[in-house]
């Protein structure tokens, strides 16, 4: 009985790098939609990286080895992008730097008087970068992801060689 090909295809650091970025994903939105905690734009910023991981990870799965592994290679290295988002967004809570002090929101571009803007940024709400919105054990959502994301990246730049020298 034959599996199916994606499975019969799958090398273990792509399928680790997967579904660690569906996990965190995942785990953003059920923050977001199911507990009511808005991302701020640094927040927002850093599901960009699992994102590309996600695809090129999925991707490589699906493809021959000699294609997968710079697949998996630009997997890292989005995640590493990451995980140095996150870790600037950690500083930021922690008062080690200054964040970011501008705000962008989709209604003021449509406003077309003073009026409709001040009532776009009444009805805006503020969600601050240096504050954190929920922690566990001390640590906030942007400091798992900054482990996640950086431990993520050493699968998917470490992996491939570990497994590699493994079968050799």
């Amino acid at each position: 009985m034959s599996s199916h090909p994606l499975l019969r295809n799958a090398r273990p650091p792509a399928l680790i790098v997967a579904l660690g970025s569906a996990l965190a994903l995942g785990a953003a939105l059920t923050f977001q939609y199911g507990f009511g905690y808005l991302p701020c734009s640094l927040c927002h910023d850093q599901r960009y990286a699992h994102l590309a991981a996600l695809v090129l990870a999925v991707a490589a799965l699906a493809v021959p080895k000699r294609v997968g592994r710079p697949m998996l290679l630009l997997a890292g290295l989005a995640l590493l992008a990451g995980a140095g988002l996150a870790g600037y967004h950690v500083g930021i809570e922690q008062d080690w730097w200054q964040g970011p002090t501008g705000c962008t929101t989709a209604a003021l571009d449509s406003a077309r008087s003073t009026e409709e803007i001040r009532d776009a940024l009444l009805a805006t709400p503020v969600v601050r970068c240096d504050e954190v919105a929920w922690s566990l054990f001390g640590i906030s959502m942007a400091g798992y992801n900054f482990l996640l994301s950086l431990g993520l990246a050493g699968v998917a730049l470490i992996g491939p060689r570990l497994l590699k020298r493994k079968a050799s």
